[in-house]
């Protein structure tokens, strides 16, 4: 597979079907973001001033395939998930900006 392949692979994965299994991108990992936090935070290990966001939630699954491609076999879809969620992240960072900038406008 070539480094076109994969990132063409991304791609299809990213802009495919899976909103229709897994909701909006965003949703689901401001979902998982709303998760993890209360998970973090019954353990003691986060506050409120240091919640996680969605785009946190994609670059942290984007190092998990990355870990992932440091042991066990070679995997290309380690490779291909990787790069989508490099597209996701910056999607769920879009949107987190689009919304920052949204409440600023309504408190002025």
């Amino acid at each position: 597979m070539t480094a076109k392949t994969v990132l063409k692979e991304a791609i299809k994965l990213v802009g495919g079907d899976r909103s229709t299994t897994h909701g909006s991108m965003w949703d689901n990992h401001e979902n998982i973001a709303r998760l993890w936090n209360g998970y973090l935070w019954n353990v003691e290990k986060i506050s409120a001033s240091e919640e996680l966001t969605a785009s946190d939630v994609a670059n942290m699954m984007e190092i998990l395939k990355v870990a992932r491609r440091k042991l066990g076999s070679f995997n290309p879809d380690d490779y291909v998930d990787g790069a989508g969620y490099s597209g996701v992240s910056y999607k769920c960072k879009l949107a987190e900006l689009e919304d920052e900038t949204k409440s600023k406008k309504t408190k002025v």
